[in-house]
């Protein structure tokens, strides 16, 4: 496994995301299973490694692009978000009481924990964007309309890759106008 490459393809990635979709001042919801990056089964062979060299680069990307990131836990925690408090406060959330661990809450969800400045865990979000690495389904937390993002890279190591967009719902039938 070439983590370099691993981290240069996931900039690239995100990199493409925020041309097609300016992600300044958005939250930016992340799934990610660091089995299926390493090429295992999803829930099966987590690793903190991985999961820390990937921090790295969305939260490099978070500082340069001014971007909240929330990332997913797994199914043991009700697939519970971990993001930084003052992003929960000002979008006001509920903090709720569990701590991701890579066991219960998946790597990527406990690496955020303890390298986030003031992290807390929240049940539900609604997302402007996502990014789901290795098929963890973020849809329950993205906003009502969706719109997927094609990427240069269909897969971070062997993970499979997508995202979206969000956009307001276009109410109000044939008369309605829009712009």
């Amino acid at each position: 496994m070439d983590v370099t490459r691993i981290q240069h393809d996931l900039e690239e990635t995100l990199n493409a995301l925020d041309e097609r979709f300016s992600l300044k001042g958005k939250l930016l919801v992340i799934g990610c299973s660091t089995s299926e990056v390493i090429g295992k089964q999803i829930g099966k062979a987590g690793s903190p490694e991985v999961a820390d060299a990937l921090f790295d680069v969305f939260d490099a990307f978070r500082r340069s692009h001014q971007v909240d990131l929330a990332f997913q836990g797994c199914e043991h925690i009700n697939r519970a978000l971990t993001l930084e408090r003052q992003t929960a406060e000002r979008l006001g959330l509920d903090p709720v009481t569990v701590v991701p661990v890579p066991e219960a809450g998946g790597s990527m969800a406990s690496a955020a924990y303890q390298r986030f400045s003031a992290p807390v865990v929240v049940e539900a979000i609604q997302a402007d964007a996502g990014i789901d690495i290795g098929d963890t389904f973020i849809g329950m937390h993205l906003k009502a309309v969706a719109i997927p993002v094609r990427l240069p890279h269909k897969e971070i190591g062997e993970a499979h890759v997508t995202a979206a967009v969000t956009r307001p719902k276009l109410i109000g039938g044939a008369r309605a106008k829009y712009e």
